[in-house]
């Protein structure tokens, strides 16, 4: 049975720094792209960074550009995302996701989401 379990999520300061991680199971990862989403308080989900099975970088939004960084490790079936320079507007539930049609079409497993909070 698949499961996406994120980990990693917390309370950080502005300009402060996180990690998330996403650890798979029941699938071959290398089969899929995986995807960061994530969805603040009263807002619409947003696609964020995704890292396709061929590892090139999907930017869904300018605002991480230069802060945040994505990767994958398909042996040991987890994926990361590494968030630097953190601001007060990326507050958000993350979600960890794959698909097996790319970067751009629809994701096929997602995890529960963990919350990242920014805040002073």
């Amino acid at each position: 049975q698949v499961q996406l379990v994120e980990s990693g999520g917390g309370l950080v300061q502005p300009g402060g720094s996180l990690r998330l991680s996403c650890a798979a199971s029941g699938l071959t990862l290398d089969y899929y792209g995986i995807a960061w989403f994530r969805q603040a308080p009263g807002k619409e989900r947003e696609g964020v960074l995704c890292l396709g099975r061929n590892f090139r970088v999907t930017y869904y939004v300018d605002s991480v550009k230069g802060r945040f960084t994505i990767s994958r490790d398909n042996a040991k079936k987890t994926a990361s995302l590494q968030m630097n320079n953190l601001k007060p507007e990326d507050t958000a539930v993350y979600f960890c996701a794959l698909t097996n049609t790319g970067c751009l079409g629809g994701m096929d497993y997602w995890g529960k989401g963990i919350l990242v909070t920014v805040s002073s």
